[in-house]
């Protein structure tokens, strides 16, 4: 009987091993973070296809290969009326504009001298990917708190469900992208099962309600809101 080679399977580390939780109790300023991965490329066009000047900056963790994600920030930027940035260097965070993660590093956003910043961060792989929507979504959560806007939009697996729930237990706006509209059910399914989701749309209704929703004064929720 021949010996067989048992499958090697990759460990899948935490976010508590690259980067510690403190969310943020009293964040001043609105911000947006997405992550998507499988058939996330063509729902981040759609989406930014649609959206106008004037919104809070926007951060992105879309895995893809870093060969790729130069090509799919050039495609953005020219589809969409805010400008589109890959973020290769620490870059402080403007409004009207998009900052997408690098292929192979994952992004960490901060405060300095009171400005949100966007920075590369350079650690193992967590939830099994780098870039790693729970890191964004973590380090949002640190910074921003319950004025974010989280949004997790189509792809395989379950990276962003550990990140989107600390958010919403911090107060946070959260949505998932619905299944009918999703080209892989994964990411976004986790998330609601770990009970981080407090909105459920198609795809095609996600820019109007980033748009109504910037258009108040806080992203957070007030005890008793639902919207």
């Amino acid at each position: 009987m021949k010996n067989k080679t048992p499958y090697l399977v990759e460990e899948k580390h935490h976010p508590d091993t690259v980067l510690p939780s403190k969310p943020a109790i009293a964040p001043k300023d609105k911000l947006i973070v997405i992550g998507s991965s499988t058939g996330g490329t063509e729902a981040l066009n759609s989406i930014f296809s649609k959206l106008p000047r004037g919104l809070p900056p926007i951060v992105v963790v879309q895995h893809i290969p870093k060969t790729f994600s130069a090509s799919l920030v050039q495609r953005l930027n020219a589809n969409s009326e805010m400008d589109v940035y890959e973020v290769t260097e620490k870059m402080v965070l403007q409004p009207s504009s998009v900052y997408v993660a690098s292929g192979d590093c994952h992004v960490l956003i901060g405060i300095e001298a009171g400005k949100y910043i966007v920075k590369p961060f350079d650690e193992r792989r967590i939830s099994r990917h780098k870039p790693s929507v729970d890191i964004l979504f973590r380090s949002a959560n640190n910074v921003s708190g319950a004025n974010t806007l989280a949004i997790i939009l189509t792809g395989m697996g379950d990276d962003g469900s550990i990140g989107m729930k600390e958010l919403f237990d911090n107060g946070a706006y959260t949505i998932a992208q619905d299944e009918k509209s999703c080209v892989v059910f994964g990411m976004p399914k986790k998330a609601i099962e770990a009970g981080a989701v407090r909105e459920i749309l198609p795809l095609d209704k996600i820019p109007a309600r980033i748009v109504a929703l910037s258009s108040k004064k806080t992203f957070a929720l007030q005890k008793g809101q639902d919207d």
